[in-house]
């Protein structure tokens, strides 16, 4: 199998099935002892094993005829065909753009360039997104070729290249609880599945068989973008273990159609992840993943405000400034905002973006005394003209040294769907990555699947769920440097530190030693796609380039 990298290392073997890498994991252990606190260095050898065989991999999404649906199909298949069209800014192709996995790089380590990256795809072997094949349910009838135009994410004339090969997809009938959802859905709902709880829950089952058997895709992932639904009360007998669960769908008490979808999802051995800020999670549906041995994850997509408030707070509190006011504003015109306009529903939102600071608040308590934390207010109106281009405007004061203030406002424009679809592909990608990886404390034990609650998924959620008793992670850089780490673990490679500590000592040592050549690709350079013309500055071709003595550019660098 063709890698992009090898590992030399005696800790580390390849055969065709696997990658084997002995790891030293370092902690610290910090006690209080007689007023002291004292820190132990721990170390705990590890073994990590990775399936190489990369399988056939199936999608079905909730709501594959929602805005989010379409998109990430759409998305795909005009990257799998190579799709180019042309709009008033010129001519765009498709692309990952906003993919962790397809669009940023990871650095390898040293050499005598420089730093050498590669695509953080690269690290481990992994689903393309190209090869994923889609199903799923919704409660509107549409086609997708339809969903696609009512949803007027994409642009004309892409819409009319992918409409031949969208037209024929239809999603599975839904389940359509008008408990869970805004009024203002109803009109929509002209495809939904009848019965009893159990009932519909057999159909889900049914559905996924059906595809995975038809499709011929070796795993099936299930993950939720449809509506946001109001919160679930936890009842004890009904939802608080895996039993009580079971038994009150087939009873027919509260159960919310999200959670119906993550039990049949278990039940067939499927990951579950939840893009929706409710809670479907229920302590039950834990229980049951944990028990079945079950892959979930959630919640909420992290996708443009509240990623960037995971940043700017982080930043803020991590320079000794201290965030005292976060107001966040958000006004969009899609199926969403509609849902979002009932109080139940955005309730269920609100909670999602407000824990997001949480953890970076308690992380410094030179700032902030028990109990404190900024007044934060989130505000979602729904202004159908907009359509999916949402609108978020922050503010965030701050107190500064001497009793002084600081004002941060932003004003953000995104095409919602956008953002997300690129999520939807890392989540689906990153689970079936993480159900061929088995970790395992050496002499204790052979290597055992990771916790059935999948928490390394939090860079991509607003309200990360972990395994009970485990700190809740939300600021971006933390959780990207974890996903990123836990991979190099695998591969047998120390976590990235930063540090380049051969550059910083008088001593020099490693690739410090040799001067640096000329910078070169750590891998080889796609096919150039782009047109001639680059953030607004004009790129003629090769030939008629300046040459330094008339590039005006050139001139400002004297």
């Amino acid at each position: 199998m063709a890698t992009s990298f090898v590992v030399e290392a005696p800790n580390v073997a390849y055969t065709p099935d696997l990658i084997e890498a002995k790891y030293t994991y370092s902690t610290t252990l910090v006690s209080q002892e007689e007023g002291i606190t004292k820190v132990k260095p721990c170390d705990t050898a590890l073994t990590f094993r990775t399936e190489r065989h990369v399988p056939k991999l199936g999608v079905m999404l909730v709501g594959w005829g929602g805005n989010n649906g379409t998109t990430v199909t759409a998305a795909v298949l005009a990257n799998r065909l190579g799709l180019s069209w042309v709009t008033k800014t010129g001519t765009k192709h498709a692309n990952y753009y906003g993919s962790l996995l397809q669009a940023s790089t990871v650095s390898l380590g040293t050499g005598p360039s420089g730093e050498v990256y590669i695509p953080f795809r690269d690290l481990l072997p992994m689903v393309h997104p190209d090869d994923i094949v889609f199903d799923g349910w919704d409660i509107s009838s549409m086609n997708l070729a339809d969903a696609m135009q009512r949803a007027a994410v994409l642009d004309w004339p892409l819409q009319q290249q992918l409409r031949p090969f969208l037209e024929s997809l239809k999603p599975r009938p839904g389940i359509y609880n008008p408990e869970f959802i805004a009024a203002n859905q109803e009109k929509r709902a002209d495809n939904v599945l009848g019965g009893t709880k159990a009932e519909q829950m057999a159909q889900i089952r049914c559905d996924i068989q059906d595809f995975k058997n038809s499709s011929g895709v070796d795993k099936v992932i299930v993950l939720w973008t449809a509506n946001t639904e109001r919160f679930c009360d936890v009842q004890p007998g009904v939802n608080d273990t895996a039993a009580h669960l079971l038994e009150a769908i087939e009873r027919g008490l509260e159960v919310s159609p999200s959670t119906l979808f993550a039990v049949a999802s278990i039940l067939e051995g499927c990951s579950y992840i939840n893009g929706s800020p409710q809670n479907t999670f229920v302590p039950g549906a834990v229980e049951l993943a944990i028990q079945r041995g079950v892959f979930i994850a959630g919640d909420d997509f992290k996708s443009g405000q509240t990623k960037l408030k995971s940043v700017l707070v982080d930043f803020l509190v991590s320079s000794g400034l201290k965030p005292v006011s976060i107001v966040s504003y958000n006004h969009l015109g899609n199926n969403d905002g509609c849902n979002l306009s009932a109080p139940a529903q955005f309730r269920a939102k609100e909670v999602s973006k407000s824990c997001v600071v949480d953890d970076v608040v308690q992380s410094n308590p030179l700032l902030y005394g028990p109990g404190e934390r900024p007044d934060h207010c989130v505000v979602i109106k729904y202004v159908p003209y907009v359509g999916d281009s949402k609108r978020a405007l922050d503010e965030y004061t701050s107190e500064i040294a001497l009793g002084g203030t600081n004002t941060i406002v932003i004003h953000n424009t995104c095409e919602d769907s956008l953002l997300a679809a690129p999520i939807i592909l890392d989540l689906v990608i990153l689970a079936e990555l993480c159900q061929r990886i088995r970790v395992g404390v050496e002499g204790e034990a052979e290597p055992q699947p990771l916790h059935s609650v999948l928490s390394l998924l939090g860079f991509l959620c607003k309200a990360p769920l972990v395994p009970k008793g485990t700190p809740v992670v939300n600021a971006l850089f933390r959780q990207r440097a974890a996903i990123e780490n836990f991979f190099r673990a695998c591969v047998g490679l120390p976590p990235q530190n930063h540090m380049l500590l051969e550059y910083k000592a008088q001593q020099l040592w490693g690739c410090a030693r040799y001067p640096r050549a000329a910078s070169t690709p750590a891998w080889p350079a796609p096919a150039q796609k782009t047109a001639s013309h680059l953030n607004g500055f004009f790129r003629p071709p090769e030939g008629n380039r300046p040459t330094p003595s008339n590039d005006p550019c050139h001139l400002l660098e004297k």
